[in-house]
């Protein structure tokens, strides 16, 4: 599985601010698209592009057009939904496809409550959005709705990573590539990686941590 952890210096240091745990919702959420857009910008390099003309100031030009029907991004709510505008300013006109899915706290593994796909799936690269790779349960049970629908390009966005997420996703779907602005130590015994971020949907979204 092709791993990339981007060690940009705007990734780390942002990041770093992304760990405060003072940071607000507010900025938190700011902080997050804006590393979201710095790891989509790595995940999309190898993009098709097709060429068009356009007018200019010059005459007619030929340039590269990405096809946003190429792609569609894919948050697991509810934290990706916090993660996709960065991804979404850079690729506006893919569309979105949505997978729910909670953790158990018992059992720590994923279950489903949602899901709704874009079309011809099997013609798209997917973008999975998520800021915490962590079991990897989540991600993998992601991947398996989507490779269900189709579709066989598959790239994972993630804030932070888990060594044994990382671990999990490979031996599940060691076919896919996987984004990161940090690997972490480990797992804690709550399954919470260290030192992560806490808890990434709360400190979005305002709700009470707990």
């Amino acid at each position: 599985m092709k791993t990339v952890e981007v060690r940009h210096p705007l990734v780390r240091h942002k990041l770093g601010m992304l760990r405060d745990i003072g940071t607000d919702p507010v900025l938190f959420r700011q902080l997050a698209g804006e590393v979201a857009a710095l790891l989509a910008f790595e995940a999309t390099r190898d993009l098709p592009v097709e060429t068009r003309k356009v007018p200019t100031w010059a005459g007619p030009l030929e340039v590269d057009h990405v096809r946003g029907e190429h792609l569609t991004l894919v948050p697991i709510l509810r934290a990706g939904l916090g993660f996709l505008p960065g991804v979404q300013a850079l690729l506006p006109a893919a569309p979105v496809s949505v997978i729910g899915l909670r953790r158990n706290e018992a059992t720590h593994q994923p279950e489903g409550y949602y899901q709704r796909l874009a079309d011809r799936m099997e013609q798209r690269t997917a973008l999975l959005i998520d800021p915490m790779l962590a079991t990897g349960g989540s991600a993998v049970a992601a991947i398996d709705l989507l490779k269900a629908a189709g579709c066989t390009r598959i790239k994972g966005i993630f804030l932070v990573a888990a060594p044994e997420g990382l671990r999990a996703l490979e031996a599940a779907h060691p076919d896919i590539e996987v984004y990161v602005a940090a690997i972490d130590k480990r797992l804690d015994e709550n399954a919470y990686i260290l030192p992560g971020l806490g808890d990434a949907g709360d400190r979005l979204f305002g709700t009470p941590v707990g």
